[in-house]
């Protein structure tokens, strides 16, 4: 079985862009060129590998790179950074996806998404070795 590492996305764009879902799902055929998030975090691993912005085998190493990736943001956020550490520290090594999101003056959304691979949740292989 394959070790269990993370994978790295971000996304910060309109918010009014998120409401285009059929573009989020697999099914679509406009999802592999779309910028927008997936609508399952899992389904990040189909993107193309571009989309990747770090890879990690270290849970702490991956958690420090989501609260870097994600300290623009974060003064807007009405949840502490601390919860969110302390959630993605019990979460990511059982194996379950870590999103912080929220909204941005001007309508702009931002994500920081941490997605473990192998995923429990999709079938996908890692993108890194299909």
């Amino acid at each position: 079985m394959e070790k269990l590492h993370w994978h790295g996305y971000t996304w910060n764009g309109n918010g009014q862009d998120l409401a285009r879902e059929g573009e989020r799902r697999p099914t679509s055929p406009d999802f592999f060129s779309s910028v927008l998030p997936p609508m399952r975090t899992g389904e990040w691993l189909a993107k193309p590998t571009s989309r990747i912005a770090e890879t990690f085998d270290d849970v702490d190493k991956a958690i420090e790179w989501m609260r870097a990736a994600y300290a623009p943001a974060s003064a807007h956020d009405s949840i502490p950074v601390s919860h969110r550490r302390s959630d993605a520290y019990d979460l990511l090594p059982r194996g379950v996806d870590v999103e912080w999101s929220t909204w941005l003056p001007g309508g702009r959304f931002a994500k920081v998404s941490m997605i473990c691979c192998p995923n429990r949740h999709v079938p996908h292989p890692c993108p890194l070795r299909r």
